[in-house]
């Protein structure tokens, strides 16, 4: 629930007679389609190569949400790049972060992130990632709570999980690393990688019990996703096996067992979000809400 909804109303009441025909001339929003959102990336998470691992969890939402398997990221199809895209909805071309490490000379993203327009709304925010990377997105005042405590999928969801049951954030980015780090050590498709879907598919149903647990799951959207696909150890080109990404939705309001066939981006998993959370998306955004895969 937003944290100004029971405290707004009693300051409301409190308010001098003048001030309220002011206050009144504000537009009303309307509800959310759901309180909260929550946005899981498998690093590298090329369709081909999840579809072989034992991702029961993984699957089993795929067989009761909406999915596309032929989702496109943005070029270069690098991490950094294509995660700022997927949390700022718009192409790097605009977003301006073109490199791909941790280098703090840089600075910080210069467009708003979901996080801080989410938040400027009146929401709570989370993010939990395995890459120190992800530090280039954390804008002052957007993210209430902001980890990297490990590289490894499973210790991210424990820091995630006991975040969730605690404070039940309205949005939350959690992001996976182990099946990237997997492919350029090892292969994309390699026994060692698809070992590590399945390592991830265990973190992503510690997160599923965790907002079970919370009693927030019947009020929660899930939107499953990667950054970029990879060849041989590598990624970052404009082909299809780098490009072609997984997008899956699950939860509250979601087409059971539904096919996307409408073409998605990263771009629109921000959008997305925005648009579940009944935030105002951007009109300069280059990505929009994948509404086809709701009720």
């Amino acid at each position: 629930m937003k944290r100004r909804s029971f405290l707004g109303a009693l300051a409301l009441l409190a308010l001098p007679t003048l001030a309220l025909p002011f206050m009144l001339l504000r537009p009303a929003r309307s509800a959310p389609r759901a309180e909260h959102v929550f946005i899981i990336s498998f690093d590298g998470g090329k369709p081909e190569v999840m579809k072989k691992s034992a991702m029961p969890t993984l699957f089993e939402m795929v067989q009761r949400g909406a999915t596309s398997w032929n989702a496109q990221t943005v070029f270069p199809s690098l991490t950094l790049v294509s995660h700022t895209s997927m949390l700022t909805g718009v192409q790097p071309a605009r977003h301006k972060i073109m490199w791909n490490d941790w280098e703090p000379q840089r600075g910080l993203v210069g467009v708003p992130t979901i996080f801080k327009l989410a938040r400027d709304s009146g929401y709570t925010t989370a993010l939990f990632a395995g890459k120190v990377k992800f530090r280039h997105l954390n804008l002052p005042g957007s993210v209430d709570e902001f980890q990297i405590p490990s590289y490894d999928a499973k210790t991210v969801a424990a820091s995630a999980a006991k975040h969730i049951v605690e404070k039940k954030p309205n949005l939350c980015f959690i992001h996976f690393a182990d099946s990237d780090g997997a492919g350029h050590q090892y292969g994309w498709g390699s026994a060692e990688q698809i070992k590590s879907f399945a390592d991830e598919d265990a973190a992503l149903k510690t997160v599923r019990d965790a907002v079970r647990r919370a009693g927030i799951e019947g009020q929660s959207v899930f939107i499953l996703s990667a950054d970029h696909g990879g060849h041989d150890k590598t990624h970052g080109s404009n082909s299809p096996e780098d490009m072609t990404i997984p997008w899956i939705a699950w939860g509250a309001g979601v087409r059971p067992g539904f096919s996307i066939n409408s073409a998605v981006n990263t771009c629109d998993t921000a959008a997305t979000a925005l648009w579940l959370l009944d935030v105002p998306v951007p009109a300069n955004w280059d990505g929009k809400p994948v509404a086809g895969a709701f009720k």
